[in-house]
């Protein structure tokens, strides 16, 4: 029997002795043994740091292509996945979330950063804090690659995007990572893990696989270290207590499997009963009910149960369980053997205290497969509890597969309170009609969650659904749910990055972020800076403009040129009882005439305005004011070219500062440009 190998400090190797037999979910079949006996976790942890070393000396923006080319690598070889997401029992459907899911999220990881991020090592993540009167003194938080490992520890069921999700922030904050994956599906993902190596965009070290069990891998990390672990909230729990987490305050972050809830809203119509009924199922279905994120406690008013439960059993009456590769067969069987003994276990234990609807496996159920007795089938379950505040098996016991149990409740009060007996989850929906008001209980049941899925006949049209965790979004919940989060954007890799308050002089820091600071030393030329190719141009270099005075007939023109008639701007007599005491001009005249000042208007480098941000109106600029504007190159990133007849260029950040004759500030805002470079 062939054992699935591990890659250790560079080198593919199988563990000692014998391992654990991991059988096909559909025809039983023996597929591989997995053990890691006698691999060497100090080599692992070793070769991995070698590797940060590479990542980190990398740019953002260099990461970011790196995952945007390897995702494309992957993508190119999707079919050979699919090939093994079946031996988990996988439909193509369920293939296609877990499989091309997973490079979906690498893709979006890499443009979020290359959108949002500059192309720097270290990220700087707010605005220059002034510190002291005169501003010479202030700070700035500063975030730089963890020098050590991440350790993710992922469930069975999603294989890839399990790996991938965690995997794509990791290796964008400059960190390396050892995956250890689930017995159960560890081949699908070594599959993708030996494809990413093979493609050559790694770095040596940034990537390594541990198949079996961690050994003594604990007893080698130490502060630098990140360890992050997906699966049962039993499991977590004792992993979360390892003495070295805590002696080493090395970041532990769960993400566990929960009771989640789907919540019928009171007063719901029957197209919401349809809406409410059609996600239930599909939670229960897709993957066999094995996702961290399925609807476990389906919470109806108990008025509208007895319809929302006919209709719930006549959908579950239509699902065809059996062999994913069999025409029309719509849910597969659950992951292994193992999966199937303990889904058995928990679901007698629901029973104790709840009725079952329809499924269990005490009464035989239909199976298109060859030898169903010899796959892990289990049919769609659903059980009824009609007095949840008297059954607390029903809110603490996860049956991790096709099982849900019905709800009923009286009213909000209730309602509440039997949700927070689940001890916190991971997502709930809440299904509501259209304009119904629905703000009072999103508030009270926000604590209990990490992410709230609200669905109403307007959102059904585009929703990615209760069961789907999105990249842009957090993934994780308190509570029983692990208490972490994942994803979540920017937040997810600034997990792998040590948050630092560096203090320093303005020209320090811009020293440091490559991004000039309010009050650093400036260089002015005689060249006008937008006569200046990307290159030319030095952070730091200022353009002090020629003045101009504000008359009455500029803010006339302006009104009847843009029709702002605002009383501040064109009433007298309005604008005299008005806080400002007389007419002003408007905010974006001020901006139009700022621009007037400080564009040169000939032919140049400058090819468009790209943008701006952080536009504020801090003092009013009165009739007979004038207004001179400060032009300074803030920051420069290069724009990578596609192909070689590409123009050559790069955005150039101005920080722009327009002051009255009183040298008060009375407008602040950076705009953004494309600037032609030379190569």
């Amino acid at each position: 029997m062939e054992k699935l190998q591990s890659y250790v400090a560079g080198r593919w190797l199988a563990g000692e002795g014998e391992g654990r037999l991991v059988r096909h979910a559909v025809t039983g079949a023996p597929l591989y043994e997995v053990t890691s006996q006698g691999l060497d976790m100090a080599a692992m942890v070793a070769w991995a740091k070698q590797g940060g070393q590479a990542l980190a000396a990398m740019s953002f923006h260099q990461r970011a292509h790196m995952l945007k080319a390897l995702a494309s690598h992957l993508a190119e070889r999707k079919e050979e996945f699919y090939a093994l997401s079946a031996a988990t029992g996988a439909t193509r459907k369920d293939g296609w979330i877990d499989i091309e899911g997973g490079f979906a999220t690498l893709f979006t990881y890499s443009s979020l950063v290359r959108r949002e991020l500059s192309d720097e090592r270290i990220l700087l993540e707010d605005d220059w804090i002034p510190l002291s009167r005169r501003g010479g003194f202030g700070a700035r938080h500063m975030l730089t690659p963890k020098p050590g490992v991440a350790v993710h520890i992922n469930a069975f069921n999603f294989p890839v995007w399990g790996m991938l999700e965690k995997l794509a922030p990791t290796l964008l904050a400059g960190m390396p990572a050892i995956v250890k994956p689930a017995t159960d599906g560890a081949q699908l993902t070594q599959a993708v893990v030996k494809c990413a190596l093979a493609s050559g965009l790694l770095p040596e070290g940034a990537l390594q696989i541990l198949c079996g069990g961690v050994n003594d891998l604990f007893d080698q990390l130490g502060p630098q270290d990140v360890v992050t672990f997906t699966g049962s909230a039993h499991t977590g729990q004792q992993l979360r207590a390892t003495p070295r987490f805590n002696r080493c305050s090395i970041p532990f972050t769960m993400e566990a499997d929960s009771v989640n809830s789907a919540i019928l809203v009171e007063g719901a119509d029957a197209a919401t009963q349809a809406l409410f009924v059609r996600e239930v199922v599909r939670e229960m279905t897709t993957k066999a009910g094995q996702k961290c994120t399925a609807i476990r406690r389906a919470f109806v008013p108990r008025a509208l149960l007895p319809q929302v439960q006919d209709a719930l059993l006549a959908k579950l009456g239509k699902v065809v369980l059996g062999d994913p590769a069999r025409e029309g067969v719509t849910m597969g069987p659950l992951a292994s053997q193992r999966q199937l003994a303990d889904v058995r276990d928990k679901v007698e234990q629901l029973a104790s205290q709840a009725r079952i609807l329809c499924g269990g496996h005490q009464q035989p159920f239909a199976v298109d497969a060859e030898a169903p007795e010899a796959g892990a089938f289990y049919p769609p379950t659903l059980l009824r509890c009609d007095q949840p505040k008297e059954s607390p098996l029903v809110h603490q016991t996860e049956a991790f597969g096709p099982v849900c149990t019905l709800l009923p409740y009286d009213d909000e009060a209730e309602l509440l309170e039997l949700v927070a007996l689940g001890e916190g989850s991971l997502v709930a929906s809440l299904v509501f009609n259209a304009g119904q008001d629905i703000s009072a209980l999103v508030a009270q049941l926000g604590a209990w969650h990490g992410r709230l899925h609200l669905l109403d006949p307007v959102s059904a049209e585009e929703s990615t659904g209760h069961g789907s965790p999105l990249p842009h979004l957090v993934h994780g919940g308190p509570g029983r749910a692990g208490g972490g989060e994942e994803m979540g954007g920017l937040r997810a890799v600034k997990h792998y990055m040590q948050r630092t308050a560096v203090q320093s002089s303005p020209g320090a820091m811009t020293q440091l972020s490559h991004s000039w600071t309010t009050g650093a030393p400036v260089v002015e030329d005689r060249v006008h800076p937008f006569r200046k190719y990307f290159e030319e141009l030095a952070v730091g270099e200022r353009l002090l403009t020629a003045r101009r005075t504000v008359t009455e007939a500029d803010i006339v023109n302006f009104g009847c040129l843009s029709g702002d008639h605002f009383y501040a701007h064109m009433d007298k007599i309005a604008a005299a009882e008005s806080l400002f005491g007389e007419r002003v001009a408007h905010g974006y005249f001020v901006v139009s005439a700022a621009a007037g000042l400080f564009v040169d208007a000939a032919p140049g480098p400058v090819i468009a305005n790209y943008g701006m941000e952080g536009l504020r109106f801090i003092e009013p600029v009165k009739i007979g004011d004038t207004i001179q504007v400060e032009l300074t190159c803030k920051q420069k990133t290069r724009k990578p070219r596609r192909t070689p007849d590409d123009l050559p260029q790069g955005v150039v950040v101005w920080d722009i500062k327009v002051k009255n004759q009183r040298d008060q500030l009375v407008a602040s805002y950076d705009i953004l440009t494309l600037v032609q470079a030379k190569e």
